[in-house]
């Protein structure tokens, strides 16, 4: 058992900003992986020749920029998506959590993978629009921005293409959540110590370890849901797909037929070397923002040290301790006046 602690020094909205933040920052640094990844996925003609030259003949024949296709689409989608999960995830750890505020590592991951779930649902449009982006020539679009994009999908092939995936998606959550829970009940067993003594780098490092592990067990739903956001009969090639399939199951006899069982996999490798950057910028990042803010608050001296300002109840919120403030300086003012007289 584990009790949830959530830092009440630091207000929702600006938690969700840090995240947000540090969230923008790990996927513009990882994107061109991200983007080899989901052209393998799809099995695009790029991606036929392997990692490396896939991403020489896509800056050759579109341009550098091209690394970065669907990355803006990806960066707006974080605010309302980490949103949706920060509300769900809170109302869920409130329903899995005892009488004395603990809460087991397998509910807290359930809790963690059925508010991605949600959030995954009311943003999947936008996850649609980035595979469509990322797959069209940036030099001859099909679509010429995020906008056009959700315009063209609905007019042409229906509001429900805009959910096309959204079954794999989901199914992908459990062998991702099993992947998780199996890294982090062997935890202490690794570390040979329990697990609240370890270190942020220990928890950096689990951290990856367990996204690479839930990563590589759910990647072929993954792969499904990828192709099935980019085939479509308006796109040039059937978006550049390379099996033909009816459905999320023929989608899954299609690929292992025609490329194997491990076809299932193509783009993992992208996939697994981003973890590390994508990790440690965003838990980087984020702690510097959290620095920031704690320092706005009152309960730091500076935003580049841990040093707490003296004086300070590290207990109260945010809203608490303004108060105080205020009424401190309300009962001290009239004080000062009265002596000036």
């Amino acid at each position: 058992m584990a009790a949830w602690r959530r830092d009440g020094r630091v207000t929702a909205v600006q938690r969700l900003g840090c995240a947000g933040l540090a969230g923008t920052l790990s996927l513009s640094l990882t994107a061109p992986l991200e983007l080899l990844t989901v052209l393998a996925q799809v099995g695009t003609w790029h991606s036929r020749r392997g990692l490396r030259a896939a991403g020489h003949c896509l800056c050759r024949t579109e341009g550098v920029r091209a690394l970065w296709k669907g990355n803006l689409t990806a960066c707006l989608r974080l605010f309302p998506y980490s949103a949706l999960q920060i509300a769900a995830s809170r109302r869920l750890v409130i329903l899995f959590t005892d009488e004395l505020g603990h809460i087991s590592h397998w509910r807290a991951i359930m809790a963690g993978s059925l508010a991605g779930m949600v959030a995954t649902i009311v943003t999947y449009p936008t996850d649609v629009i980035k595979t469509r982006l990322i797959v069209q020539n940036r030099l001859e679009p099909s679509y010429e921005g995020i906008l056009h994009a959700l315009y063209r999908i609905h007019r042409q092939e229906g509001f429900l293409a805009l959910f096309r995936g959204v079954s794999p998606a989901i199914l992908g959550a459990v062998p991702f959540s099993a992947g998780s829970f199996f890294v982090y009940i062997n935890l202490d067993r690794i570390w040979r110590e329990p697990m609240v003594q370890f270190t942020p780098l220990q928890n950096f490092i689990n951290g990856c370890v367990a996204a690479a592990v839930a990563q590589t067990l759910s990647f072929p739903f993954e792969t499904v849901k990828r192709k099935m956001q980019a085939q479509s009969p308006w796109l040039p090639h059937y978006g550049g797909v390379d099996v033909h399939f009816t459905g999320m199951t023929d989608c899954f006899r299609q690929t292992v037929k025609h490329k194997g069982v491990l076809g299932l996999w193509n783009g993992l490798t992208p996939s697994l070397l981003k973890i590390v950057p994508y990790f440690g910028v965003m838990f980087s990042t984020f702690e510097f923002c959290k620095r920031v803010c704690l320092y706005r608050n009152g309960y730091i001296e500076s935003p580049l040290n841990y040093k707490l300002t003296p004086g300070v109840d590290q207990s109260l919120k945010p809203q608490e301790l303004r108060e105080l403030k205020l009424l401190r300086r309300e009962s001290f003012e009239p004080r000062k006046s009265a002596l000036e007289n």
